[in-house]
Order: structure tokens, then sequence, then C-alpha cells
């Protein structure tokens, strides 16, 4: 009998004071926290997910995993593409950006598939040796509901995300952050209409990224990124 494949998801590290309703005394104690629309969308697609805490060892746990979704979230530090802070970079996390970047090491060694949405695609570009974009506003649309499309991306003919989406896709935009250099083995295949990165693959590993969040949209479900990953961790997993 066939199992659905297991599907890593990476999040981010919060203190008791951030949660409404915690108690005070327990103000400085941390949890570990994902959006549940990330899950939500593997589900829909036949996987199941599971949550990556930040206090796992990738190499203790990767060999349970079947595929990794690297999650939305918080600034990367500009320490690790060798840049100065922008006065206009947010709040880092080097405690999840040093997760992430083990994590991505050993899933990579194993070949198994990724896919990474906005930071989870800043960190893969990261991760292989690319920068980033510090600050760009005009690309952060906050006073929208998430779920609203904002602008258009053109992919590129022949890649695979045009297989999933097509030549166009209409998206939403949340990231104040996006790819400046392009990492090794990775290539740019889909931009906005100021060129902005909007999508990158990898060359030869299954790994695919994409800058919007498909997991707020109302088309989730029957998203083509979560089916193609599901697919892929059913492939190796067989």
């Amino acid at each position: 009998m066939k199992t659905k494949p297991l599907i890593g998801i990476t999040g981010k590290r919060r203190i008791g004071e951030d949660l409404r309703g915690s108690l005070r005394v327990m103000s400085a104690l941390s949890f570990d926290v994902f959006w549940v629309d990330y899950a939500e969308g593997i589900l829909a697609a036949g996987g199941i997910p599971v949550f990556l805490p930040l206090g796992v060892a990738p190499k203790e746990i990767i060999n349970y995993l079947d595929g990794i979704l690297m999650s939305g979230g918080a600034d990367i530090s500009p320490d690790l593409y060798g840049a100065d802070p922008d006065p206009g970079l947010g709040a880092v996390e080097p405690i999840r950006d040093q997760f992430e970047l083990d994590l991505l090491d050993v899933a990579c060694q194993r070949e198994m598939p990724i896919a990474g949405i906005c930071r989870g695609l800043q960190i893969l570009n990261v991760s292989a040796g690319g920068s980033l974009f510090q600050d760009i506003p005009p690309h952060a649309v906050r006073n929208e509901p998430p779920t609203t499309r904002v602008h258009e991306v053109t992919i590129e003919k022949g890649s695979a995300l045009e297989e999933l989406y097509g030549s166009k896709a209409q998206v939403n935009s949340l990231h104040h952050q996006s790819i400046d250099r392009v990492g090794k083995e990775f290539l740019v295949t889909a931009r906005s209409a100021d060129s902005g990165v909007e999508g990158i693959e990898h060359e030869s590993l299954p790994i695919i990224a994409v800058q919007w969040h498909p997991e707020m949209l109302d088309t989730r479900d029957s998203d083509p990124l979560f089916k193609w990953l599901v697919n892929q961790a059913i492939s190796t997993k067989t």
C-alpha cells in the first residue's frame, strides 16, 4: 500500500509576548509557528505536511521526509551574501537563516524535491551564492487582502513554471525583498513588468520557487506548485 508523501514545512520562532492571550508568565518562552495555509495547500495536493521546528537537526529529520516547502517570513540577514544592512532592512532571524541553509544543504545532497515561496525563494538563492535587494517597497502591497492579485508575471517559454502556470499569471505581492544576483545553477523563469524576479528553478535538481504567495490565493487548493511538489515527492518515494 502506497503512503502519502511527507512534506516538511519551515516556519518561524516567536516568544510568548507576541501571542495574544498567552499567560504573562510565559511571555519570555519561545514557540515555533507556521501559517496553516501552507499545510492546507499540501493537504489539498495529496501530501501530509510536517512542521519542522527550528530545534531539530536537519541531518536527523531529512530521511523521514519526501519533500520540502520553504515558506515565507522575515528578511534574510545580508551578512549571508556579504552586504551591509540597508536602511530599509526589516527584522532578521539568524537562527532560522542557519537552520534553513543547513536544511537545504542536506536536501540538495539527496536531490529531494523542494518548493520555495517568497522568503523560500530568497533563501534558496542565497544558499546558492546569490544576493538580494534588501528593500523594494513597490512590491510590498500590504494594504489589500492577501487574496488580491495585484500584477502579472511573465513566465519563460519551455520552463517548468510554464508547464505549471502557462505563459502568464496574475499574482499577489507581499514581499519587500527580492533577488539581485542569481545563485549558481538557478535560472530565472518568471519576471514582473519591472523585471523583478518572480520565479526561479534549478538547472538539474527538482527545485522550483516563486516570489508570490499561492497559498494565500483563492486557488490554493488547486494550485499547481503544491501539486508539483507532492507529485515529485511521490516519484522520489517510489
